[in-house]
């Protein structure tokens, strides 16, 4: 990675940085640009969709667009030129759901992600112990057992235990399931007689022990044991993380579910100008039980959405309600397929509490987005939000479903009447399409995640796409070529009728994206006047064969005119 502040004269990926004239010409012209980027396909993704060749920037900022040789015309002595040699230039890439610090977490958690069986896993669990003290504790990356593993299940205490006897180990996964070995149990005080939560369970065996898998809301107590990195490590996993994504073309995201530690991590980042990422927060304060505090906690210091600068702004507050399609835990209408109990998922609240919580966000100024993905989960969400605009306006202030990967038409009809955005992620459709149709059936994994109906009902603008990283891959060109071609790994398609066209699935990264964070008139397209965040590809987007279109890489990322990656 090159950090923010480093010069452009680079040599790679066939891109060529040079100065625009002598160093012998010492005079500053502050008019001029102080980066022109030359002979290259630019993606304007302007209203009109134009197509250019060459950019200016000048503080940060796109100063103008046209010909190379008039972009070349507004050189001055100071100014660096970039040519591009005819590759595809489009605005920087948005990710509007992921929780990025795990990409600068390899250095710090077992990473599970490559585990392909329950002993595989152990192993990743062994190696990793052998390297830490007794009773050092043992943190896991995000995976997804039931999709992931050949078994098809979650490691029990007694497994973890056998690889980690004198270790507490505390495995995340995607964050409605988690697993932990005894000794992890013993230090959060939970044994066989603790009781669940309210929307949670500790699993328990036909015997009445504890299986070490946490459910929901039993998570916290686990959680809370685990000791806090350090202001340091923090730094630095944020620090690696933000490369992470600039790797992959990606300048901005927002942060699925924001803890107010990592809130000043990224304010510290920021503020010594080393961010390479503008981050929108979705801050996540866990509800306590006591609405007053809930309410004490949105009045806070005076702060609401859209607090911030161009770098770190608070995007809103995030709420979970129910839980996922690749967990059999969403809130469905229907009974689940295999269900002998009347089963149809988890919410996490009872609909009458997400009401309150909701409008005691609404009456202190904050946007609320509501982690929800069950079709039966998203009539209540949407009754919540209904009820919240009767006391006061929520129009204009783009209330989030986030996910919503099973909504129906009706609800998206519901939603575009209150301006409510729907930020959706294809990518869960790549290598767990299979659990999704296991879990729900063919006809409920057809469709999932319908984005050309979304498009139909809500326009482009009210919608984003994201990764939910790293519950997913963070690549944006698998995300794209999902939506585009609707297969997974195998080349099995899932609702072939909602793929959407090439130009519409960039804009759910470019342009609406944008408008997560109300920065539609800053970033988003490449236009005069609007941030300079570019990224340049490693091929023609728009003209690859479809196979073509995961496999694309970012040669070159921009943020705010410096170079943050070059491959």
């Amino acid at each position: 990675m090159v950090c923010r502040s480093t010069a452009l004269a680079m040599l790679g990926a066939g891109i060529l940085f040079a100065g625009a004239a002598a160093a012998a010409a010492q005079q500053t012209d502050v008019n001029s640009p102080d980066l022109v980027l030359v002979n290259g396909k630019v993606l304007t993704l302007d209203e009109q969709s134009s197509v250019t060749e060459a950019i200016a920037v000048r503080d940060g900022k796109i100063l103008a667009t046209g010909s190379s040789a008039s972009m070349r015309a507004l050189a001055g002595a100071r100014t660096q030129v970039l040519d591009v040699s005819g590759k595809t230039v489009v605005p920087g890439l948005i990710d509007t759901h992921a929780h990025f610090k795990a990409a600068g977490l390899g250095d710090y958690v077992v990473v599970m992600g490559r585990a392909k069986t329950v002993a595989e896993a152990l192993e990743a669990i062994k190696a990793f112990v052998a390297k830490k003290k007794p009773g050092e504790w043992i943190v896991g990356g995000a995976w997804h057992p039931p999709s992931q593993l050949a078994e098809k299940r979650y490691l029990t205490r007694q497994e973890i235990d056998s690889v980690a006897p004198n270790n507490p180990v505390y495995l995340r996964t995607v964050g409605h399931f988690s697993m932990a070995n005894t000794m992890a149990l013993q230090k959060a005080g939970v044994d066989k007689t603790t009781a669940n939560p309210d929307g949670g369970s500790f699993e328990r065996d036909a015997a009445g022990e504890l299986t070490g898998v946490l459910v929901e809301t039993a998570i916290d107590r686990v959680e809370k044991a685990v000791p806090p990195w350090t202001e340091e490590d923090e730094i630095r996993q944020f620090t690696l993380a933000e490369g992470a994504l600039n790797s992959f073309g990606i300048t901005s995201a927002v942060e699925g579910a924001t803890e107010a530690r990592d809130v000043r991590t990224l304010q510290k980042l920021a503020a010594s100008g080393q961010a390479t990422l503008r981050a929108g927060l979705m801050y996540r304060p866990e509800p306590p039980a006591d609405l007053t505090a809930w309410e004490a906690i949105m009045s806070g210091n005076g702060a609401s959405s859209g607090f911030g600068d161009d770098w770190v702004r608070f995007a809103g507050i995030k709420i979970f309600y129910d839980g996922g399609m690749t967990l059999k835990t969403a809130l469905m209408r229907d009974v689940y397929p295999d269900s002998h109990d009347n089963y149809h998922g988890i919410a996490q609240q009872t609909p009458e509490r997400l009401k309150q919580l909701v409008s005691i966000c609404n009456r202190y100024g904050w946007r609320v987005g509501v982690h929800v993905v069950g079709d039966l989960g998203i009539d209540q969400v949407l009754d919540a939000f209904e009820a919240a605009d009767k006391e006061k306006s929520i129009h204009d202030r783009r209330f989030v479903l986030i996910h919503a990967s099973l909504i129906r038409p009706e609800q998206m009809e519901r939603a575009k009447k209150l301006e409510v955005r729907i930020d959706f992620q294809n990518v869960f459709m790549w290598d767990k399409a299979a659990t999704v149709e296991r879990f729900l059936g063919r006809p409920t994994a057809e469709r999932a995640v319908p984005t050309k109906t979304l498009i139909e009902k809500m326009g482009l603008n009210n919608l984003g796409a994201g990764t939910d990283f790293p519950v997913n891959p963070i690549n944006p060109f698998l995300n794209m070529y999902i939506m585009v071609t609707r297969k997974d790994p195998n080349g099995s398609v899932y609702g072939a009728a909602e793929a959407i066209s090439r130009e519409q699935a960039l804009r759910l990264y470019t342009s609406a994206a944008s408008r997560y964070t109300f920065d539609e008139a800053r970033k988003g397209t490449i236009q005069p006047g609007r941030l300079a965040d570019l990224t340049v590809l490693s091929a023609d987007y728009m003209a690859v064969p479809e196979e073509q279109i995961k496999d694309i890489k970012a040669d070159v990322t921009l943020v705010g005119g410096n170079v943050v990656f070059q491959r």
